[in-house]
């Protein structure tokens, strides 16, 4: 039972280290990635190349005068951006990145890599999870005691619904496909099989797009849309409290990126890994899993820095007259070639 909690404490250390890492290096790559689309400079002072920019910020924020603006609801204000830090941590917790299943630590087999093995509604758990994040920032709109800040939480909230319609009913055509909800099951379908990005090329586009809407990135991010709302929902947080909702939104990149990499990308696997096993096959799958998902959060960059963002009756019937639709279909044909034996 110790061997075991030991395991589960480390791998839990290494995925908090590994997001709260992603944040700065996510951080700089935005910066010098939109410098680089628009042909400008971005940060190129501080460090080689702008490296140490993302740390002289975290300082910044940390030593930043913390003001709480009279008239806000304190409890609440206060809560909202731990519920959003706190969803967009435990969410990772059953993202297979790695294989693992025929290697041992301290006799505890690492399951896949993800610290919550057991769990045999993985799908489902983070669905669940990540439907909660809305409340931080409806919360935070709320309390705020600001016509800006509330009308930012009310376009994130029917945003959010919206387009969590049309995410889930294009996973539901995964799930049915490899015949479980437990997102190792996932990749081992898709291990055996072709990536689910290709037979269900519609339902992965219906993902991907709702997967922008979901994160508030451009061109969805009409809740912090600064040209209408000066920045949204937080607009009356700052320091470490505004840094809590920044942070949370880059986490919930690295995990929306992780699940569309797990459930469309093959997940952790690569061409030959069944020629391998034991710590080979361990330390090439998480490489594997990292650069897949590096490629997707460098398309977030990509898009966010190209595309303008979309006005809020567009945004609203792009999710429920395309991609729900679309979303629909998509179900139908995976019901269709797994009932003929064809997926």
């Amino acid at each position: 039972m110790w061997a075991e909690l030991a395991v589960t404490a480390a791998k839990l250390l290494l995925i908090a280290v590994g997001l709260l890492t992603a944040i700065p290096v996510m951080v700089w790559v935005e910066r010098r990635g939109a410098a680089f689309i628009q042909d400008r400079l971005g940060p190129n002072r501080v460090g080689p190349l702008g490296l140490v920019q993302p740390i002289v910020d975290a300082v910044k924020l940390f030593f930043k005068e913390d003001i709480t603006p009279a008239g806000v609801s304190r409890g609440l204000y206060f809560l909202a951006p731990m519920v959003a830090i706190f969803v967009a941590l435990v969410t990772f917790i059953v993202i297979p990145f790695g294989a693992g299943t025929d290697v041992t630590v301290f006799g505890v087999p690492l399951s896949g890599v993800m610290v919550a093995p057991g769990l045999g509604v993985g799908v489902l758990y983070l669905l669940a999870l990540g439907s909660l994040s809305v409340y931080g920032i409806v919360l935070a709109g709320w309390s705020s005691n600001n016509k800006y800040s509330l009308l930012g939480a009310l376009r994130s909230s029917a945003q959010l619904i919206s387009y969590e319609l049309a995410m889930t009913v294009s996973v539901m055509g995964v799930i049915l496909a490899a015949g479980s909800l437990r997102l190792d099951a996932v990749v081992a379908y898709q291990s055996q099989h072709l990536w689910n990005a290709i037979p269900q090329l519609v339902g992965f586009l219906v993902f991907v797009v709702a997967a922008f809407a979901e994160t508030n990135r451009l061109p969805f991010d009409l809740p912090e849309a600064e040209t209408e709302l000066v920045a949204g929902y937080h607009v009356e947080y700052s320091s470490m409290k505004f840094a809590a909702f920044f942070m949370s939104e880059y986490v919930n990149m690295v995990t929306i990126s992780a699940l569309m990499v797990t459930l469309y990308l093959g997940g952790w696997t690569f061409p030959g890994h069944r020629a391998l096993s034991g710590w080979p096959l361990l330390l090439l799958s998480v490489l594997s899993m990292l650069v897949k998902v590096s490629f997707v959060l460098f398309t977030f960059v990509w898009v966010r820095w190209s595309l303008p963002r979309f006005r809020y009756d567009q945004l609203m019937r792009l999710g429920w007259k395309v991609l729900l639709p679309l979303a629909v279909l998509n179900l139908v044909w995976v019901g269709v070639g797994v009932g003929y034996g064809w997926l």
